[in-house]
């Protein structure tokens, strides 16, 4: 007999409550842990739910039901290390349920380092790469912005900035690192 484990599904883009709701019709044990985000749109200001991990939701099922897991329109694979599906240790997403259900602000953490390349997504630099040389405090970064070959240091929000997407790895794929605030 086998023993069910928590696994990572690889999922469509902005498809993770759909694949929740299949998988859990389906009896299978899910979690896609959401996060309160306020966007801004034209005309008004709305808060929605968010995927605190996209492109991923967490499922508990043993190999046996892989056919199943996998027949869910919307999943794309299963997180692998090598060949084999990667298995999530159980006090792990124990962890992350704890802190979605706490009273505390979460949101995704992209993990920026110094001497990442990174995309300004808003602000008054809107549609600049540059590379990240520090960050500080809070919520600020310091960014180098490469124009006419030279580099200009400037001071901005850190929610103007995105990692740049690197090329996606063919054979295997790993759940990119997160980080919580718990502060």
């Amino acid at each position: 007999m086998f023993e069910s484990a928590w696994y990572a599904l690889y999922v469509r883009s902005r498809h993770e409550k759909s694949v929740q709701l299949q998988l859990a019709a389906k009896s299978h044990e899910v979690f896609l842990p959401l996060y309160s985000a306020r966007h801004k749109w034209a005309d008004r200001l709305k808060t929605v739910s968010l995927p605190l991990f996209p492109g991923y939701v967490f499922c508990r099922f043993d190999s046996s039901m892989r056919t199943s897991v996998m027949s869910t329109s919307g999943v794309i694979d299963i997180v692998r290390a090598g060949a084999d599906p990667a298995q999530i240790a159980t006090s792990e997403i124990n962890a992350i349920q704890e802190v979605v259900k706490s009273p505390l602000y979460v949101e995704p953490y992209a993990g920026l380092v110094a001497g990442q390349r990174v995309r300004m997504c808003e602000g008054p630099l809107k549609g600049l790469n540059g590379t990240l040389l520090e960050v500080r405090k809070d919520f600020r970064l310091v960014l180098s912005v490469e124009m006419l070959q030279r580099s200009v240091m400037v001071e901005i929000q850190r929610e103007w900035v995105e990692p740049c997407t690197a090329s996606p790895v063919v054979h295997q794929r790993l759940l990119p690192a997160m980080s919580y605030s718990l502060a």
